[in-house]
């Protein structure tokens, strides 16, 4: 019956390719560069297809529509329709319309849902990958992939605006095709199907379960990703009960320390060893800072656009050529003494100088239920989260750009928005208050959150409290976006006895230097412009200072002189 069926659709496809008035999904431009791109197609692709006899679900019709689209650009692509509880459907463990399997006698890969927005570019490199039957995961994933023998399955649940969900769906993709059959690979739309989503408690995208017992909010480098998937439990857990040093590193006292594996902890690293110092970089979560949830960058130099973890990846390759990185390192305590030593849950790290390179983070309200909520109704990225609330009720929490913009965005996407401000005026461009006003977007000013409340798992609303009269009064509402400016992780600093400025961001001259010796600061947590560029600037910049001081201790100069 396949069989029949794959011929009728690819005489269809046939067909339909040579008639210019036939419908297209997709537009020009797009179809030149897909069918540019899709040249270099090796394997045959079948996109299969599964939809129900409910002719008021759009997503049936859109999909299938899709699908042939895609067939229509390549002969190496072909569409083969199912019904729901089918032969095929039942075969395939297929429950839900509309649903599209690749290949799927050889790989276990799908969508639950028609591919809208960002998951359309997840869609594509599917094809890219299966066609050339490789995963192109990195030697430490696959060494990790093969140590599982066990069933997983792995859904990505995601929705049409959040730029970082075909990212984590493709660390999913390359790992089923890397064990082809063994794991599932399911990128499910949370706005499809509303029930689902609530049964695995979705409250914030990229949400991903594995094996229905084990889950993670939010994007996952790709090693990182593979352990979690093999062991089922959070990565550093089980790098803290398995890690086991290395017989020559007990009690090694290295040159320089790098707290932070962002752009200028990195890059720190690299000039660190071309100097000649032997240097150790740790982080308390993964490879990347910031630049991990940045969609796509366009102001590098030498990139015209790239997307932010393929520029992680690119620069953590080149500082493992010069240094260890140890990741998901909770850094408990940093003492000065003959070294300079870190504690963390499972040694002690020693050198003679440290850099600070630790960024930034997203500055919360504080307030009762932001951490209860968070993921499930209180968040910070509305092109993540913001289709799972259409037709609801949120408040935007902040006055400046990004507070303003994100508004925006959501009142785009059918979202009932109201923007709340501590202050009488709001502090974005004027072009984006204009925007605000002709869009409709009320504005609250003059007033704070005191309280987030609602069930055990969503949230119902907020008690807010007049800045001027001091008068509370409770609002219902969906959920809560805060957009309200970044702190910087400078409290180790702080401990040490280093000059913080009046931002908290740590005081540097223009060499990186601290007031502390033999201590350094680079990056984001150093305030200033913070962009990559100038963050891999600093990076280098502190590790060449660190270099000259340890060559020339001008301290020790100091002390003579004092003494003197």
């Amino acid at each position: 019956m396949a069989s029949s069926s794959k011929s009728n659709t690819s005489s269809t496809s046939h067909k339909a390719s040579n008639n210019a008035d036939e419908h297209w999904l997709i537009p020009e431009e797009a179809r030149n560069n897909l069918s540019e791109l899709f040249k270099q197609l090796k394997r045959t692709i079948e996109l299969h297809v599964v939809t129900d006899s409910d002719t008021e679900n759009m997503f049936n019709g859109f999909t299938l529509q899709f699908a042939l689209d895609m067939s229509r650009l390549s002969p190496k692509i072909s569409v083969i329709p199912h019904k729901l509880n089918d032969e095929f459907s039942q075969k395939h463990d297929v429950q839900l319309s509309p649903s599209l399997l690749f290949n799927p006698e050889e790989y276990d890969i799908r969508f639950t849902g028609a591919p809208l927005g960002e998951e359309g570019k997840a869609f594509i490199e599917t094809i890219l990958h299966l066609s050339l039957g490789k995963s192109s995961l990195s030697e430490t994933s696959k060494t990790i992939l093969a140590e599982l023998h066990e069933h997983r399955q792995v859904r990505v649940f995601s929705s049409p605006g959040c730029p970082y969900c075909p990212t984590q769906f493709m660390n999913a993709v390359q790992a089923a095709i890397e064990r082809p059959l063994l794991i599932r690979a399911e990128c499910i739309d949370s706005d499809e199907f509303p029930d689902l989503t609530k049964q695995y408690g979705v409250g914030s995208v990229p949400h991903t379960s594995f094996n229905q017992s084990y889950h993670r909010v939010g994007l996952l480098p790709q090693e990182r990703f593979c352990l979690e998937l093999l062991m089922l439990r959070d990565a550093e857990e089980v790098l803290r009960d398995q890690i086991q040093e290395q017989p020559e590193e007990e009690g090694k006292i290295y040159d320089l320390l790098i707290l932070g594996a962002g752009p200028a902890g990195l890059t720190a690293a690299i000039y660190a060893k071309r100097s000649g110092l032997d240097s150790m970089v740790l982080d308390n979560s993964v490879i990347g800072g910031q630049v991990m949830t940045t969609p796509v960058v366009e102001n590098y130099p030498g990139f015209q656009s790239v997307g932010g973890i393929a520029l992680v990846e690119i620069l953590t390759a080149h500082t493992r050529e010069y240094s260890n990185i140890r990741e998901n390192q909770v850094i408990q305590h940093v003492s000065i003494n003959d070294f300079i030593e870190v504690q963390t849950a499972e040694r002690v790290y020693s050198g003679k100088a440290l850099i600070f390179a630790t960024g930034t983070e997203w500055r919360p309200l504080g307030v009762e239920g932001e951490k209860k909520y968070f993921g499930t109704g209180v968040t910070h990225c509305a092109s993540c989260d913001g289709y799972m609330f259409r037709g609801k009720h949120v408040l935007m929490v902040g006055g400046g750009n990004s507070a303003l913009t994100d508004a925006l965005h959501l009142k785009n996407l059918n979202i009932d928005v109201m923007i709340v401000h501590r202050r009488d005026t709001l502090r974005a461009q004027k072009t984006l208050q204009d925007a605000v006003e002709r869009e409709q977007i009320p504005v609250m000013y003059n007033t704070i959150i005191e309280k987030i409340y609602g069930t055990e798992t969503t949230v119902q609303g907020v008690t807010l409290r007049n800045t001027e009269t001091g008068e509370q009064t409770e609002h219902p509402c969906d959920g809560v976006f805060i957009a309200i400016g970044m702190n910087p992780n400078s409290q180790l600093a702080k401990q040490l006895g280093v000059a913080l400025n009046p931002d908290k961001t740590i005081h540097v001259d223009t060499t990186m230097r601290t007031n502390v010796p033999r201590i350094y600061a680079a990056g984001d947590v150093n305030g200033g412009v913070r962009q990559i560029v100038t963050a891999v600037s600093d990076g280098a910049v502190a590790a060449m200072s660190a270099f000259e001081d340890l060559q020339h201790p001008y301290w020790a100069s100091e002390k003579e002189s004092g003494s003197s």
